[in-house]
């Protein structure tokens, strides 16, 4: 079964690329570590497939994050620390799988890609 990850970035805060590519990598990393390991070695061995697609506001993520997890797939919501261009505790990206794609799209599959 195709497996797929998506990562629903926000475009209504501002952030530079920079910190729009870290934010990314730790909403996909932090995902897969909440996979099992089934789902980990099936997403790695068929290539570890990523869209990222574009988020208008936290409340979008918030309802995605929910439609995620009632479809049991592994998910991550990002909060920044605050270090640098945005406020501590602001989300900023959600992860939503790795899990098989038909199911990942139920989810986002309604969304732009980036």
């Amino acid at each position: 079964m195709n497996q797929k990850q998506a990562i629903v970035a926000r475009t209504d805060i501002g952030m530079g690329q920079g910190k729009l590519a870290a934010q990314v990598a730790h909403a996909s990393l932090q995902a897969y570590e909440d996979a099992d390991g089934k789902t980990q070695r099936e997403w790695k061995g068929s290539g570890g497939k990523k869209i990222v697609l574009k988020g208008e506001s936290e409340s979008q993520l918030q309802e995605l994050a929910d439609l995620a997890r009632r479809e049991g797939l592994p998910y991550a919501l990002v909060r920044d620390a605050g270090h640098t261009q945005l406020e501590p505790g602001t989300v900023t990206a959600l992860a939503v799988g790795p899990g098989p794609e038909n199911i990942v799209d139920k989810v986002t599959g309604d969304l732009s890609l980036f």
